[in-house]
C-alpha cells in the first residue's frame, strides 16, 4: 500500500469530533464522582436528627438545615390534616412484594422551597389500588422524591395498610461510568473506520498509478 495525501478539512473535522467525544467522556467521569459524593451525602443523612415540620424546608431555612434537596433521605415528620389528591402507584412493601402505595398531597405541600413540587404522604401498602379511608394526621418518614414532586414514606403506615419499602440512597442510579465508556468508544471507532477509509483509498490510487 502507498501512503498518499491526508485530506486536511475531513481529517480536521474527524479529529475535532473524536476530540468532543473524549471531552464529554471526562466529563461523565467527573459527573460519576459528584453523584458518588451525592449518595453518600444522602447515605449521611439517615443518620441525621428528625425534621420536625415543614419550616426547615423554607427559602428562610437556616444553613444547618439547608434546601429540601439536601435533606432527601432524611427523617422528617410533617402534619397531613387535611390529605388531597389521592394515588394509588405501582409499589413494593417492605417485603419486596409488588402491589400499589398510597399517597396523598398535604396541606403543607406548597413549598416555597421548590415552586411547582407537591409533597405527599405516602403512607401504605396494599395489594388493591383503592383508595383507604385516612382522615389525615401526622406522617413520620423518609424524605424521598416521587417523579417532579417530593414524599415524605411513613415509617409505620396508617389505616390498616402494610409497611412500605425504605427508600434507600444505594438504589440510585449512577451510570456515568458507563456513559463515559461509550463517548471513548465512539470516538476511538470514528478514528478507526477513518483510517480504515484513508487505507483503502490510498490502496486505491496506488492501484489507479501501477
Amino acid at each position: 500500500m502507498t501512503r498518499g495525501r491526508v485530506p486536511l478539512i475531513p481529517t480536521i473535522i474527524v479529529i475535532a469530533a473524536a476530540a468532543v467525544m473524549v471531552a464529554l467522556g471526562i466529563w461523565q467521569l467527573g459527573r460519576m464522582d459528584e453523584k458518588e459524593a451525592l449518595i453518600a451525602q444522602y447515605a449521611a443523612n439517615e443518620d441525621l436528627p428528625v425534621l420536625r415540620g415543614f419550616e426547615p424546608f423554607s427559602p428562610g431555612a437556616s444553613e444547618d438545615t439547608g434546601h429540601l434537596d439536601a435533606n432527601l433521605f432524611r427523617t422528617v415528620e410533617i402534619a397531613c390534616d387535611n390529605p388531597r389528591d389521592w394515588k394509588g402507584v405501582a409499589g413494593r412493601n417492605a417485603d419486596d412484594q409488588s402491589g400499589y402505595v398510597h399517597m396523598f398531597a398535604c396541606d403543607e405541600a406548597l413549598m416555597d422551597g421548590a415552586p411547582g413540587s407537591v409533597l405527599y404522604a405516602t403512607i401504605g401498602w396494599s395489594r388493591s389500588p383503592q383508595q383507604p379511608e385516612w382522615q389525615g394526621g401526622t406522617v413520620s418518614g423518609i424524605l424521598s422524591t416521587a417523579a417532579d414532586d417530593y414524599e415524605v414514606v411513613a415509617s409505620e403506615p396508617q389505616a390498616g395498610l402494610e409497611p412500605l419499602a425504605k427508600p434507600d440512597p444505594g438504589d440510585l442510579p449512577n451510570n456515568h461510568l458507563a456513559y463515559a465508556g461509550q463517548w471513548f468508544f465512539f470516538a476511538l471507532t470514528a478514528l478507526v473506520i477513518y483510517f480504515l477509509t484513508l487505507r483503502r483509498r490510498w490502496r486505491d490510487d496506488g492501484a489507479k498509478r501501477k
